[in-house]
């Protein structure tokens, strides 16, 4: 999977995508997800480094079936918050 992290004013900020989607545009039933360099673009990591940031993160961006299915089974995100995007998945997370 492909971590960045970045502080901001509001907490951390963490994006993670699978590595077979950075890159791709998603569309389904007038949804569309690209999933940037720029905004996803980081560094690959093992499961055990997401699961620890996710846990650090205030808000954080998942896409794909590999990093969603993660975060569902580490719970972070409730699998009936999940969007199905064409043939990936989509979840956000928020701490408050």
């Amino acid at each position: 999977m492909i971590l960045t992290e970045r502080d901001t004013d509001e907490g951390l900020l963490v994006a993670v995508c699978d590595d077979d989607v950075l890159g791709e545009t998603f569309e389904d039933d007038g949804v569309s997800l690209t999933v940037t360099e720029e905004f996803y673009g980081g560094e690959s990591v093992d499961e055990e480094t997401v699961v620890a940031s996710l846990a650090r993160a205030s808000v954080a961006n998942i896409v794909g079936t590999e990093a969603v299915e993660l975060a569902i089974e580490e719970g972070f995100v409730d699998e009936e918050c999940v969007l199905d995007v064409a043939s990936t998945r989509h979840a956000q997370y928020l701490r408050m």
